[in-house]
């Protein structure tokens, strides 16, 4: 079964289809669990919607999703959130069509909204080196903090790689880090000495003091000796960002945008930097040369004559 709560609420067809197809696609693609409860998420909205329209997920029609959709809107949805909640439409009516449930898609005929190409948000090298200082390193959590965000710089982990990283996949002696990503795909990332340096620090003086007497997979624990969370990590970045006088918005990536655009800004192939940040396609990567190019065209601007 997949990893996914139950949802209250839902008529008992809408709920036994919602949990075939999340069994489906957990063990076709190895979803992570966040991917799975978006889905939830997203296919739960629309079948409480339905509800109220005495509809359910299997007899709903063109009509019926271009109404969710278009309440959603107005009630604020963003064009990217609601680009992502019609994938989760598309992918659940493909299945059910592959599973003869269902002879047409409903969501087949529905466009989606227009989205721009953003570029990622990234740190200056500056700000980084201050981030990365701002911990206190004589306490044992500011030594754990220290460590965490100068790995998660030095390879560009996502912060869900970060925070499920095993003891056993970090090796000091090689220098290098065995990353899981996305897929469960694998991918080996070199540490760089000043990473490795604070984490070979963190293992030896902080990581046995937060445990104590307990055990735990978990490379970088709490003082609990539990496993760090998404939400926990993300208030230690603020909060060391407000530390820093960081005033830019930093997103809970801005630390793997800053490792790939200062990558790219010192010269590094685009190729190689797909692999790092474990990108399935080159074209996922590619954004990046925008970035590189919003810096060139500002150097040219700065320091030519006729700029």
């Amino acid at each position: 079964m997949s990893p996914v709560m139950d949802a209250p609420g839902l008529v008992d067809e809408d709920e036994a289809l919602l949990e075939r197809f999340l069994d489906a696609v957990w063990m076709e693609h190895g979803l992570s669990d966040h991917t799975l409860a978006a889905y939830r998420a997203d296919l739960k909205g629309m079948a409480l919607f339905l509800r109220k329209q005495a509809a359910t997920l299997m007899t709903a029609q063109r009509a019926d999703l271009l109404a969710y959709l278009t309440q959603r809107v107005k009630g604020g949805a963003r064009p990217r959130t609601t680009a992502r909640l019609l994938s989760s439409l598309r992918r659940f009516y493909q299945y059910l069509l592959r599973e003869g449930c269902l002879k047409s898609d409903p969501s087949a005929q529905i466009d989606a909204p227009k989205l721009g190409r953003p570029l990622p948000k990234s740190l200056t090298e500056s700000e980084v080196e201050a981030l990365l200082q701002a911990p206190d390193v004589s306490q044992y959590l500011g030594l754990r903090d220290r460590a965490m965000l100068e790995l998660l710089y030095a390879c560009g982990l996502r912060v869900s790689e970060l925070i499920e990283l095993p003891v056993s996949q970090l090796n000091l002696r090689q220098g290098v880090l065995r990353v899981v990503g996305k897929g469960n795909k694998e991918r080996l990332v070199p540490l760089g000495e000043e990473a490795a340096d604070w984490l070979d620090r963190y293992q030896h003086q902080a990581r046995p003091a937060l445990l104590a007497v307990r055990m735990s997979d978990a490379l970088f624990v709490t003082k609990r000796g539990s496993a760090m969370t998404r939400q926990a990590f993300w208030y230690l970045i603020k909060r060391y960002a407000r530390q820093a006088g960081i005033t830019t918005g930093l997103s809970p990536h801005g630390l793997r945008h800053s490792f790939a655009t200062h990558l790219l800004n010192h010269g590094a192939d685009l190729r190689v930097l797909q692999m790092l940040l474990g990108h399935s396609n080159l074209s996922t990567t590619q954004i990046y040369t925008h970035v590189a190019r919003e810096r060139l065209k500002g150097l040219h601007a700065t320091h030519h004559p006729r700029g």
